[in-house]
């Protein structure tokens, strides 16, 4: 089981990191948030970003590397059936890694407004306009039921921008093919503290915190 994804560096360069790689590897680290807790305040408070990253995500780290010592284990057994009955906890752990990794990185204090360049174009083509390309992002995420998350990423065959969503914590290019360029977390643990049941007032205040340079770097990433 090989997953991949955007996992930033103390220096903030950006990787491309393989998950699972079952032989001779490190143990997967809660990566450092590149601001504050109380940084994206007021749309996203202190508390929150806290107890997301330091709890949340934690777990997802802690869990994946479990589960895939487990793994590693049932390998070298050989033990086909433990190996089978593994893949919802790599799946769960490992995708929430991946996404949370990405998710802090499209966040910044400095955010907002639109992005420039190679990506505004793209999705002018794409979508229309800025605003349609946000109020479909906006609605894709409202409208997934319980957990999960709002996505825009690039489809590397058709070489074009899409919006998708996925639940849980499925990963969106292990779970649609699509290679991931912003991620909006829909998990109630995402704002519940802040705006209660009002995911759209959550969503609303999330444009204000966008890093579209983070964004626009990993489009040009993924294009190359």
């Amino acid at each position: 089981l090989l997953l991949s994804g955007f996992f930033p560096s103390r220096s903030g360069a950006k990787l491309i990191a393989p998950l699972g790689c079952l032989v001779s590897r490190q143990k997967h680290t809660l990566p450092d948030l590149p601001y504050d807790y109380g940084a994206l305040e007021p749309h996203i408070n202190a508390e929150i970003m806290q107890l997301h990253h330091s709890k949340h995500h934690a777990t997802y780290v802690n869990n994946l590397n479990v589960a895939e010592e487990k793994y590693k284990e049932a390998l070298a057994k050989g033990d086909v059936t433990a190996q089978v009955s593994l893949q919802p906890a790599l799946r769960f752990n490992g995708g929430g890694h991946i996404n949370h990794t990405i998710f802090w990185t499209n966040l910044s204090p400095n955010g907002g407004g639109e992005p420039k360049g190679e990506l505004m174009e793209a999705i002018k083509r794409d979508f229309g306009s800025f605003a349609n390309f946000k109020e479909k992002l906006t609605a894709v995420s409202v409208g997934v039921q319980g957990s999960g998350w709002g996505w825009l990423g690039y489809n590397k065959e058709q070489g074009r921008l899409q919006v998708a969503a996925c639940a849980n914590q499925d990963p969106l290019q292990g779970t649609t093919g699509l290679i991931p360029l912003l991620g909006i977390d829909v998990w109630e643990h995402a704002y519940y503290l802040q705006y209660k049941n009002v995911r759209p007032d959550y969503l609303k205040a999330i444009w204000n915190v966008i890093n579209w340079e983070d964004v626009s770097s990993r489009y040009a990433t993924c294009k190359k």
